[in-house]
């Protein structure tokens, strides 16, 4: 996911309750909406391996390449239902982790509530518009190493969560959108396009 301001990288330590991101990837193009992995439901992993945790690292180092929050595997264009967050929720603490066949929850009745803040996708760069989502989440699956993880959150978390988990189910948020605010959504990525050319971030580093 994608978010109109970076973080402060100088901020406090992360919280990483399953432990802290795989580091030492190689920084991969990111895959654009309209390419087939970004619309189908993703594979589920089945197999916690060496391959697996390089695949997730790869996804890390492209995450912290492009300014992003978050990434799913299809989004370098691995047909494979895992992602990774790397946000911060309401109070502004930031939450690292993996997570693997992605099971999400959302609130229900007097418990919901949507937010309707600005929205952004790595694959679809330099555009955001209003998306509403409701303001919490929660996420279940699997770790690296294939044991139970559950991720809740709030605020931008949320938002992360719901995000990525709809990437594995191969929905892109705007499908999600009014015709008019997809149409809005398209015309700010255009403008834009000239900053993210194909092969970003990849081919975007000094």
């Amino acid at each position: 996911m994608a978010i109109t301001t970076p973080g402060d990288p100088a901020g406090p330590a992360p919280h990483a309750p399953y432990g802290p991101l795989p580091e030492g990837g190689t920084v991969r193009p990111i895959t654009r909406w309209g390419t087939p992995v970004m619309h189908a439901p993703q594979q589920r992993v089945t197999a916690f391996d060496d391959d697996l945790a390089a695949l997730v690292a790869d996804m890390v180092a492209t995450m912290r390449a492009a300014d992003g929050v978050g990434l799913a595997a299809c989004q370098i264009g691995v047909d494979l239902a895992v992602f990774v967050v790397d946000c911060p929720d309401a109070s502004g603490r930031q939450v690292q982790g993996v997570v693997c066949n992605p099971v999400l929850t959302l609130p229900e009745g007097k418990d919901r509530r949507l937010d309707d803040d600005d929205e952004g996708c790595l694959s679809f760069p330099g555009a955001y518009v209003e998306c509403a989502r409701p303001d919490a989440a929660v996420v279940e699956g699997a770790g690296l190493d294939g044991s139970p993880v559950r991720f809740e959150g709030d605020g931008l978390l949320a938002r992360a969560l719901q995000h990525e988990t709809d990437h594995t189910n191969g929905t892109v948020f705007g499908d999600r959108l009014s015709a008019k605010a997809r149409k809005r959504l398209g015309k700010q990525h255009d403008k834009a396009v000239e900053e993210f050319p194909d092969g970003w971030p990849a081919d975007d580093r000094t």
